[in-house]
């Protein structure tokens, strides 16, 4: 497919919303400003697309865009991370949403210390047990507190949370974007009971939008659609407007489609929507790419037959232990020196990497499946030319 030619406005729009679907809360004065000069001139045009389009609400203000984006379902779900890369602990996100409930009612300065008693003083009265003050408590603390740093929600005027961490006794001074703090969650907490209300609420479609939503959301925010990931409506509605999907979704994001049996993926030219690029660089990237072309090349996860279309194919178990187990016998003096020190480790890390972009499914039980689109990377084969050498006699070659 070829990207469609666009004016200046259609250009600024698709870099708006392509800025939203990446940061679906910016700052006037954050570090994407001038977008969202471009999200506040066409805030009207991209409210109407994204509410036409994927039913996602746009709220623009004077100083700050939020792009209520419904989650996609059981399953579906990316972690909030620390700055190590590892992901947020159940803790942590106790820790953040207690910190966010405190914060909705507290000053707009506030001291770290009273900050912790506001929050301790909140989880007693949910019935949360946080026990007994320890290091690791204070990191997910920490961590809780850069997550609302990071969003804008939080200021450090005076001090650093991080300090927290090593030392129970550190201060800092925080200014409260409380304005910021009311338009943190897509789905009020009044109208659920359970958590997983929470999952099935947000990724609801809107009666209009039933599978044009569905499948829509699920092309710009994730790598492919398969057809056995999707309901029978869902998947015909998409083979029947695929052409304009293609179209639209090309002119409105900047994504090309590459269209298939299996399913559907959205391609990127421009490599920024992910949130989890690959390939990519580094001993675990480097690991995860031989791993699924090995994969690729065994399994086979494509039928290559239209009528016969198979998504994903199952992994025998300890087979993918099996190809990193070979893959660092090969090549592990040149990777990193934890995988060298801990090489157990880098198995479960490529597992959870091929999982996150969609190249492995795990099931309930931790069962693993080869999804088609991991056809991609498989290693093409390519024979040399086969050329005639003349035999050469002994007996004639001069001495």
């Amino acid at each position: 497919m070829t990207l469609p030619v666009l004016s200046r406005e259609q250009a600024e729009r698709q870099d708006a919303l392509r800025l939203l679907l990446r940061h679906p809360l910016l700052l006037a004065d954050g570090p994407h400003a001038e977008t969202f000069r471009l999200v506040r001139r066409h805030r009207d045009e991209l409210a109407r697309t994204l509410r036409q389009q994927l039913g996602y609400r746009l709220v623009v203000e004077a100083a700050f865009a939020r792009l209520y984006k419904a989650g996609l379902g059981p399953g579906r779900a990316r972690p909030l991370r620390r700055a190590s890369g590892a992901p947020f602990s159940p803790r942590t996100y106790a820790y953040l949403a207690l910190c966010c409930s405190v914060l909705l009612t507290s000053r707009q300065q506030v001291l770290l210390s009273g900050l912790i008693d506001q929050v301790r003083a909140a989880a007693t009265e949910a019935g949360i047990e946080l026990g007994a003050d320890s290091h690791a408590d204070r990191l997910a603390f920490v961590a809780a507190l850069r997550q609302l740093i990071t969003w804008g929600v939080l200021v450090e005027d005076d001090g650093v949370v991080g300090a927290f961490a090593d030392d129970a006794g550190a201060e800092a001074l925080l200014y409260v974007r409380r304005d910021l703090v009311r338009h943190l969650l897509a789905v009020p907490l009044r109208e659920v009971e359970h958590p997983d209300d929470l999952v099935r609420l947000a990724a609801e479609p809107a009666i209009a939008g039933g599978a044009r939503h569905r499948i829509r959301r699920l092309l710009v925010e994730t790598p492919a659609v398969l057809i056995d990931e999707v309901d029978a409506e869902s998947w015909a509605w998409l083979r029947q407007s695929q052409r304009r999907e293609e179209r639209t979704l090309g002119e409105l994001f900047g994504l090309e489609l590459e269209i298939r049996a299996e399913g559907i993926a959205a391609l990127d030219p421009r490599d920024e929507l992910t949130d989890e690029p690959f390939p990519r660089g580094g001993t675990l990237g480097h690991a995860a790419l031989l791993a699924v072309s090995e994969l690729a090349r065994r399994l086979q996860p494509s039928s290559g037959r239209r009528d016969d279309p198979v998504p994903a194919v199952p992994v025998p178990d300890g087979l993918l232990e099996e190809v990193v187990a070979g893959l660092q016998a090969r090549h592990g003096p040149k990777w990193r020196q934890d995988y060298r020190d801990h090489p157990e480790r880098l198995p479960r890390d490529v597992e959870e990497l091929l999982v996150t972009v969609g190249l492995l499914r795990r099931g309930a039980g931790g069962e693993l499946a080869l999804t088609a689109v991991a056809n991609r990377y498989a290693p093409e084969v390519v024979e040399a030319p086969t050329t005639d050498v003349p035999t050469l006699d002994l007996a004639e070659l001069p001495l």
